[in-house]
């Protein structure tokens, strides 16, 4: 999957996909074939952290 180079763009996209249809972003990025270091590390670099209680990346 190609995933959008903006942050922003990039967790609207993750949280979506969180909402609407993973348990958490282990099963994502397994399903979606994402490394998930690198997606984290992506998030991270623009102020959003995984919120499990919520289920998003959250800033």
């Amino acid at each position: 999957m190609q995933l959008p180079k903006d942050p922003y763009i990039l967790v609207s996209l993750i949280n979506t996909k969180l909402r609407d249809f993973y348990a958490d972003p282990a099963d994502l990025c397994k399903s979606l074939g994402l490394d998930q270091n690198e997606l984290e590390q992506t998030l991270s670099a623009a102020g959003f952290r995984y919120d499990p209680d919520t289920n998003q990346y959250r800033p």
